[in-house]
C-alpha cells in the first residue's frame, strides 16, 4: 500500500483488472499527445485542466490516471485523491504500456514526446502533411 503522501500505483495488470470492474481511465497528457496516441477507453483531462473538469469524472467508482511516464499523473492523483476519489496512477505511465506491447488507440497510435517543442513539432508535420 502507499505510504502516507505517497501516490497510489498500479501495474498495467491491475489497472487492466480495474477497468474490467468498472473503474475510470483518465489521461492527463497534453492534446498533441493524445492526438498521436492513447490507451482505448481513456477520457482527457489535461492536468492544466484538471480542476475545473473535475466533475466529468464518477466520484463513486475507482479511477486510473496516467500521463507519459507519471509526473503529472502523480500531481493529478494528489489532487483527486484530496478531492475524495479514489485514485491510483498507471506505473510507468503510456510508455510503459507501449513497451509491454499493449494497444494504443487510434489504429496506428503512438506515444508523443511531451512538451512544447514536441507540439510544435508536431504541428508542423501535421501542417506539411495536409
Amino acid at each position: 500500500m502507499a505510504e502516507a503522501g505517497e501516490p497510489k500505483e498500479v501495474s498495467r495488470e491491475q489497472a487492466q483488472q480495474l477497468i474490467e470492474d468498472g473503474a475510470q481511465l483518465v489521461d492527463v497528457r497534453a492534446d498533441h499527445e493524445w492526438d498521436a496516441g492513447r490507451i482505448a477507453g481513456a477520457s482527457h483531462l489535461p492536468l492544466d485542466e484538471l480542476a475545473q473538469r473535475t466533475g466529468e469524472i464518477d466520484s463513486e467508482r475507482p479511477v486510473v490516471v496516467y500521463c507519459r511516464g507519471g509526473n503529472r499523473s502523480s500531481m493529478a492523483i494528489a489532487a483527486l485523491t484530496e478531492a475524495g476519489y479514489d485514485a491510483s496512477k498507471l506505473s510507468e505511465g503510456i510508455v510503459g504500456w507501449d513497451e509491454a506491447g499493449l494497444p494504443l488507440a487510434p489504429e496506428g497510435g503512438y506515444v508523443a514526446e511531451s512538451g512544447e517543442a514536441a507540439a510544435v513539432l508536431q504541428a508542423r508535420k501535421r501542417t506539411a502533411q495536409s
